[in-house]
C-alpha cells in the first residue's frame, strides 16, 4: 500500500496576515522556513521514494528543503495547482467575510456550491487532485512507500478528501493551516485510513 505524507508547505507572509495565497508566488517567512526544517526532521527517518510539489514558491521551498535532507529531486506536478480564488486572491479572509458575508458562509457550509469570482470550482480543483493521484499511484504502484506530496491549502484539503472519502471541513480554516504533515495510506479505489 502507497503511503503519502500530505505537507503543508510553511508559513508565508500571507498565512501570517490572513489573505487567501491561491496561486500567487510567496515565499516563506522565517518562521516558514523553521517549519519546513522541523518537519524533515520529524520525517527524516522513513523511507521515501519521491517528493512531489505543487508550483508554488512555498511547496517549492518545502518540498526543496525535504530533497537536501533526503538526497532526492523535487517533482513538481502541474495538475497539484493550487485552487485558482480568482478576485479573492491576495484578501485578508476577513475581508472576503465582511464583504461577501452569505458567499463567505456558504463557502464553508457548502463549498462545492461556490465558484470564486473569476476564479474555479471546487470541482474543477478536485478532477486536477484526482489525475495527481492517478499518476502517482501508476508510478509507484508495484511495492509499498512513502512519498511525500507537498500542497498549500486548500488543495492538500481536496487531496485528503480524495484519499479518505470525507467532507473537505472548513475551508477557511484550512487556509490558515501551514508548517504541519500527516500519513495517509493510499489504496487506490479503496475507502483507507488516516495513520
Amino acid at each position: 500500500m502507497l503511503r503519502i505524507v500530505l505537507v503543508r508547505p510553511g508559513q508565508t507572509e500571507y498565512d501570517h496576515q490572513g489573505r487567501i495565497r491561491s496561486r500567487l508566488a510567496v515565499p516563506l517567512t522565517e518562521e516558514g522556513t523553521r517549519q519546513a526544517s522541523e518537519m524533515v526532521q520529524q520525517l527524516r527517518e522513513l523511507d521515501f521514494k519521491a517528493i512531489y510539489c505543487a508550483p508554488c514558491q512555498a511547496c517549492a521551498e518545502t518540498a526543496e528543503a525535504f530533497a537536501a535532507a533526503l538526497g532526492m529531486k523535487v517533482r513538481q506536478m502541474d495538475s497539484l495547482a493550487n485552487l485558482n480564488a480568482g478576485l479573492w486572491q491576495g484578501k485578508l479572509i476577513t475581508e472576503v467575510k465582511q464583504n461577501q458575508p452569505t458567499v463567505y458562509r456558504l463557502w464553508q457550509e457548502n463549498p462545492e456550491a461556490v465558484c470564486p469570482p473569476q476564479g474555479e470550482t471546487l470541482g474543477e480543483v478536485r478532477l486536477r487532485a484526482q489525475n495527481a493521484l492517478d499518476k502517482i499511484w501508476k508510478k509507484h504502484q508495484k511495492g509499498d512507500g512513502n512519498v511525500i506530496v507537498v500542497a498549500p491549502e486548500p488543495l492538500a484539503s481536496i487531496i485528503r478528501s480524495e484519499i479518505l472519502q470525507t467532507e473537505f471541513g472548513n475551508l477557511w480554516e484550512a487556509e490558515r493551516r501551514c508548517g504541519w504533515w500527516e500519513l495517509i495510506q493510499y489504496e487506490k479505489n479503496a475507502v483507507v485510513s488516516k495513520v
